[in-house]
């Protein structure tokens, strides 16, 4: 199976970015906890060579508590500032300007010194497409001021919201990177929705999650659809097919539409918390 994803308006977010670079002192860069390598932008950190840098793990409550805190301190051991949040329901919000104010105090300082004062941080929020950047915006602001959606592509340009008096934020459209070296990083993103399900195979992505489910969290799907134990992945969509009564006609089960309402309760939860990658030792 094979994934790419990189449409036009991604290669003009990208030139946005580079061109708006020099007004930033932070980047604040939202990763999906739930796979918090795979969902880092590579090309995000030649562009912020220089910047201070905030690494958010959102949908923190998607994601086993235990391995978010454990990439929290992946990532501060790499040298990034990084908390974990849950943009949706408002979790680690609060602390989040703090937060800003504490990654950028050098900066602050330098101000200072120049005789600078009382200007406000400017960072620029990035992220692939459905990682929540602009819920996040919109619960740290408190108000709506960025588009919101749940499929990718929904920020199509820049736009700035001034938080108050100390912190601005640019926002900027979900962006991908041109090839995926590694065709694993492309399967994790399909799973969580940043490549758009309608150039995907449903079927086949959705077996491939159960293959991992298997392997990962043994007996979940057999007590969330209520199906017998079964090894091979189709035969596992089809047990969830007749679970949920998905019929095509008369006798013959539905395994696409089985196919989508798997990939639906992962994306939201409904299947418990679950990370599919730990980070390195």
């Amino acid at each position: 199976m094979h994934f790419q994803w990189y449409p036009g308006h991604m290669t003009k977010a990208r030139r946005m970015m580079q061109e708006n670079i020099k007004l930033i002192d932070l980047i604040i860069e939202l990763v999906d906890a739930r796979i918090p390598l795979s969902s880092r932008n590579p090309d995000i950190d030649e562009l912020g060579k220089g910047k201070a840098r905030l690494i958010l793990l959102n949908k923190a409550d998607l994601a086993e508590e235990r391995l978010n805190d454990e990439w929290v301190a992946y990532f501060k051991g790499k040298g990034y500032s990084a908390v974990k949040v849950n943009s949706k329901k408002g979790g680690g919000i609060k602390s989040i300007q703090s937060v800003i104010q504490e990654a950028c105090k050098e900066k602050t300082e330098r101000d200072r010194k120049r005789g600078i004062l009382n200007r406000p941080v400017r960072a620029m929020v990035v992220g692939i497409p459905n990682v929540g950047k602009s819920t996040f915006i919109n619960a740290l602001a408190g108000k709506a001021c960025a588009k919101t959606g749940n499929k990718p592509g929904v920020t199509k340009g820049k736009q700035w919201i001034r938080l108050n008096k100390s912190v601005e934020l640019l926002d900027t459209p979900g962006i991908l990177w041109p090839k995926f070296e590694d065709q694993e990083v492309g399967l994790k993103l399909a799973f969580i929705g940043s490549i758009k399900d309608e150039i995907l195979q449903t079927e086949e992505l959705a077996a491939e999650l159960v293959k991992f489910l298997k392997e990962s969290y043994p007996g979940m799907l057999e007590d969330k659809y209520s199906i017998p134990e079964v090894q091979d992945a189709y035969e596992c969509l089809a047990d969830i097919a007749k679970s949920r009564h998905c019929l095509v006609s008369g006798s013959e089960f539905d395994t696409e539409k089985a196919a989508s309402i798997l990939l639906d309760d992962f994306r939201g939860g409904r299947l418990g918390r679950i990370t599919l990658e730990k980070p390195e030792v």
